[in-house]
């Protein structure tokens, strides 16, 4: 009997009826004689009602790491014990599993850690029990024994692997989405629910913005193979397939347009040239565990150079001060920032033999006025960060 991981987010489980429809479909599914491995998120606006607790009652956005985790993965405990409720009611054994019991285990960063290893002989047991496991996303157990959290949309990032883990047919993710759209359908009215995608398409749309998919958990089916179905949990219908690239994928074509409007902009302008400059401007905020994406450095005038580079604006203070800190060691460098930016980024295979694309891409955002303050590619994407104010006209 095959084997599929569903993962349901925090806007189909946002309240009790929203609970009772997914257990409904939950058992739809059971009837149909599929084995069935649930992951579920917090409740929706679950997780930012404990981070806000956290911040009132601590020193100013500064909570215990380890205290923090242990409070928010509590969204997804009590999410997964409703759940198991329901559909115990409606005949359906189920059990509650957190991320020890599940045996999900992580590195021993708090807040964005990583997923090392999953023992699935207790997930097994309860499936050859006749039991539906149902997993609390977003939480591990580090090697102390201490809870920690996966980041944001980790619960994805919980579902692929677990699938990878068993060997799933599929790993479904329910959204309130019906699918990957070739854009956002709120500024684009005229955009199209695609019907399948590669990993490496949808790895780049994730990390250009696109917040269907958590961008980890794409990567992590990527590499071990996992197909990822996006489906509605309000409306039935095929949503879009995720999966590893197949030669009638390799049409000339685009697949999407994604932007991110959570970007930040910092430079380091008149730094002294040398094999070591960059290392010293971003070597401590890599020490401080912030992501940057982009980044670019130019020879200003002799002997100086200028780097520039985003990172998320949730981090953009965090980063200055950081660099500000060091600025002694940066000889006489200016730092500055914009933390009002955005990037948008067209995604799609097609790009690999089509150059014109990227042509009438500036051609488009030069005939809007939009001034380009960066520009990134790879075979499949070429992104550029422009004004935040400007994202809608591009």
């Amino acid at each position: 009997m095959s084997l599929i991981v569903q993962k349901y987010g925090g806007s189909s489980v946002a309240n009790i009826d929203r609970i009772e429809s997914v257990a409904e479909r939950i058992t739809r599914w059971r009837e149909q004689g599929k084995r069935l491995v649930i992951v579920v998120s917090a409740m929706a606006g679950e997780t930012d009602r404990l981070l806000d607790l956290a911040r009132a009652i601590s020193h100013p956005n500064r909570p215990n790491p380890r205290e923090l985790d242990a409070l928010l993965s509590s969204g997804e405990t009590t999410a997964c014990t409703l759940l198991c409720m329901a559909l115990e009611k409606r005949g359906v054994t189920a059990r509650s599993l957190q991320a020890a019991q599940a045996g999900i285990y992580s590195s021993g960063s708090h807040f964005r850690a990583r997923i090392n290893d999953i023992d699935t002989g207790r997930v097994n047991s309860e499936l050859d029990s006749g039991r539906i496991p149902i997993v609390a996303g977003f939480q591990a157990i580090n090697e102390a024994g201490d809870v920690t959290t996966l980041g944001r949309g980790g619960t994805d990032t919980t579902a692929v692997a677990m699938a990878a883990a068993m060997d799933a047919e599929e790993c479904q993710i329910y959204k309130d989405v019906d699918g990957v759209y070739t854009t956002d359908p709120k500024i684009a009215p005229e955009a199209r629910r695609l019907t399948r995608l590669t990993h490496e398409e949808m790895l780049e749309l994730a990390g250009q913005g696109s917040k269907v998919v958590q961008n980890r958990a794409v990567e992590f089916a990527g590499k071990y193979n996992v197909s990822i179905r996006v489906l509605s949990s309000f409306i039935d219908g095929p949503g879009t397939l995720i999966t590893r690239g197949s030669p009638e994928l390799e049409s000339a074509r685009i697949a999407g347009i994604a932007f991110n409007r959570d970007e930040a902009l910092i430079t380091v302008a008149g730094a002294p040239a040398g094999p070591g400059t960059a290392s010293e401007i971003l070597g401590p905020v890599a020490d401080a565990e912030i992501e940057v994406d982009m980044i670019v450095q130019t020879t200003s005038r002799e002997g100086l150079i200028d780097l520039s580079f985003t990172l998320h604006r949730d981090r953009y203070a965090e980063a200055l001060d950081i660099l500000r800190a060091r600025k002694s060691g940066l000889d006489g460098a200016s730092i500055s920032g914009n933390g009002q930016v955005a990037k948008l980024a067209l995604v799609g295979v097609g790009l690999r033999s089509h150059a014109d694309v990227a042509s009438q891409m500036f051609r488009t955002l030069a005939d809007c006025g939009i001034t380009v303050h960066m520009v990134s590619t790879s075979e499949i994407k070429v992104a550029v960060l422009i004004d935040e104010e400007k994202i809608e006209e591009g």
